[in-house]
């Protein structure tokens, strides 16, 4: 997996007016944590951020962040918004270890036609619209797919049953209902089809 290059700078001053200043000039604040680093307070340039993330990875894009001569292997854990405008106010860089496993959410899509569930006038319910896996950096998938052609009416998907790709693993409980199916409108009401 390929990584982003992005610059940061460590001469930033704390508090929230030179936060405004930062953010007003188009850069965003943020931190530098974990295993092995003391939080660090750096900026990076807006625009070059929206690039790094904008990728089909999103979030989970590995990042090689260069700090003033140090530099470091960071995923985007948390970003703060405005409450109005929605731009990035802050981010939380994770320092993490490229070769170890890391926990990260990724989309679900729903692939295929239940034509069985269509047919007995039923629907489809998904009920969960991200997962939760535990895997290394660059085995992160951009989706996952679970294929709902085979559901009969009355069937569900549990997590358990979700194909996942080689080395990724879901975490929580994989009881879990992810597809589900009920009476459509018509059957509740025994209107004819």
């Amino acid at each position: 997996m390929s990584r982003v290059t992005l610059q940061a700078s460590t001469d930033r001053e704390a508090g929230s007016r030179a936060s405004r200043r930062l953010r007003r000039a188009g850069s965003i604040p943020g931190v530098v944590y974990g295993p092995g680093v003391s939080t660090l307070a750096v900026a990076v340039d807006a625009r070059a951020f929206r690039q790094a993330v904008s990728g089909e990875r999103g979030l989970n894009t590995l990042i090689e962040l260069s700090a003033d001569g140090r530099s470091f292997v960071v995923m985007a854990r948390e970003i703060q918004r405005h409450p109005v405008r929605g731009t990035v106010a802050h981010i939380d860089f994770q320092v993490v270890d490229p070769d170890a496993p890391v926990v990260v959410e990724v989309p679900l899509h729903l692939v295929g036609d239940a034509v069985e569930v269509r047919h007995a006038d039923w629907e489809i319910d998904q009920q969960i619209f991200s997962l939760e896996l535990r895997t290394r950096p660059e085995r992160i998938p951009t989706h996952v797919d679970v294929d709902v052609s085979a559901l009969r009416a009355g069937a569900s998907i549990r997590l358990a049953d979700v194909v996942l790709p080689e080395g990724v693993a879901a975490t929580g409980d994989l009881n879990v209902t992810v597809v589900a199916t009920h009476a459509g409108r018509a059957t509740k009401t025994g209107a004819p089809a």
